[in-house]
């Protein structure tokens, strides 16, 4: 692996060097990733046989998201991007910009990969199933995020800063509210949340 320099390195001067050339492989792994997730939303899925006793989990009202689904894409990528991209205006460090938003885009696609795969073999109706004819990993955009800013404002190196901390749950607190409100709204089970709580 070729050493990197510290310094002021902007998209300009080194953006097409570390994309094409020194991380290319990687890129099309994720367009592999990319590729795998469209194929797996395209199979069939397993078809779960609901019988009379189990339709007690599944007769929950049919309610509107307390997040709507499209808000989804704007804080688990588009916020993260833009806090990366607020911290490469004030250090122009490219390197840590690439591998920030690689870093985002891998733990997205795997945990949709994962989770996609998953519902797809499971096939577990949802909680609101009667009234509207699995794990839910929509917080890793978040959790990456919280991953990001205690490695950039050093939240582990025992000065003792509680709003360092703070700063850190801040992400992961809004992804448990997202997950609890998909509970409360009838659009998961408790148990499918957990699940990409720990997938994510």
């Amino acid at each position: 692996m070729p050493e990197m320099q510290l310094g002021s390195h902007t998209l300009r001067s080194h953006g097409v060097k570390v994309a094409k050339l020194l991380h290319k492989y990687d890129w099309l792994i994720l367009l592999l990733l990319a590729a795998v997730d469209v194929t797996l939303n395209l199979i069939e899925p397993f078809h779960r046989f609901v019988g009379k006793e189990m339709m007690t989990d599944l007769k929950y009202p049919f309610q509107k998201d307390t997040i709507p689904f499209w808000a989804v894409p704007i804080y688990a990528v588009l916020l993260p991007v833009a806090i990366f991209l607020v911290y490469y205006i004030c250090r122009k460090d490219v390197y840590d910009l690439h591998h920030a938003i690689l870093g985002l885009f891998y733990s997205v696609l795997i945990t949709l990969v994962i989770t996609d795969a998953i519902k797809d073999a499971v096939g577990r109706p949802r909680p609101n199933f009667f009234w509207r004819c699995f794990p839910n990993g929509i917080g890793v955009g978040l959790g990456f995020l919280a991953w990001y800013l205690s490695g950039k404002i050093k939240v582990f190196d025992r000065r003792g800063h509680s709003a360092k901390l703070c700063i850190v749950i801040l992400p992961l607190l809004c992804a448990a509210l997202v997950g609890i409100s998909h509970v409360d709204d009838y659009w998961h089970h408790w148990q499918d949340v957990f699940a990409g709580g720990l997938i994510g």
